[in-house]
């Protein structure tokens, strides 16, 4: 199998690399950068899928920022699908995310997401990958199948985001406050996985 990545620099697709290496798969695997154009000249029809990471997350949102997230989230998805789609690549993976349902848990209260929550985005990025995932959906068919992962927090090793700190923290104090504080979290070699 050859797999193309998006998201040159990203985490999520950096270790899928590294892992998929290490469980030694002999797959292919070779990363595109979209931050430009360049990927419009690449050959997708070489590549059994595509696993779409890059997007934009780790960013605060502002009114000046709006567009970026669907820019990038939205529209450069359903380019990426459609070219893919239109090359022959029989699989699209895409990286969404749990935000799409726009729930915001509160210590204390127990949130729970199931099967049967509907989405509600309450964010730029949530709603950019909810709009992305009902493009991808148009473009599914027989012969070119649309995986969407909704997945929360990823940590691991390096991880962007405020888990490193974290769990620095943790091993340094011994003593935590009691707070009944749950958080859907993906080990990145799971999600690999």
């Amino acid at each position: 199998m050859k797999i193309l990545v998006t998201g040159q620099n990203s985490y999520a697709g950096t270790q899928f690399a590294k892992r998929i290496t290490e469980l030694n798969k002999g797959w292919g695997i070779d990363f595109v950068s979209v931050r430009d154009n360049a990927w419009e000249q690449k050959d997708f029809s070489l590549y059994d899928a595509i696993y779409h990471v890059a997007g934009i997350v780790h960013k605060k949102e502002t009114a000046e920022n709006k567009n970026i997230y669907y820019k990038v989230n939205r529209d450069l998805t359903y380019q990426l699908a459609l070219k893919a789609k239109k090359e022959g690549v029989k699989s699209f993976v895409f990286l969404s995310t749990m935000a799409v349902y726009g729930l915001i848990g509160k210590i204390g209260e127990d949130t729970i997401i199931s099967r049967e929550t509907e989405p509600n985005p309450t964010s730029n990025y949530g709603k950019s990958k909810l709009e992305a995932e009902g493009l991808l959906e148009e473009l599914q068919s027989s012969n070119f199948n649309i995986s969407i992962l909704r997945i929360p927090m990823i940590y691991g090793p390096n991880c962007p985001g405020n888990y490193n700190s974290l769990s620095k923290l943790a091993r340094k104090i011994p003593v935590f406050p009691k707070i009944d504080n749950k958080r859907s979290m993906i080990f990145v070699d799971h999600l690999s996985d």
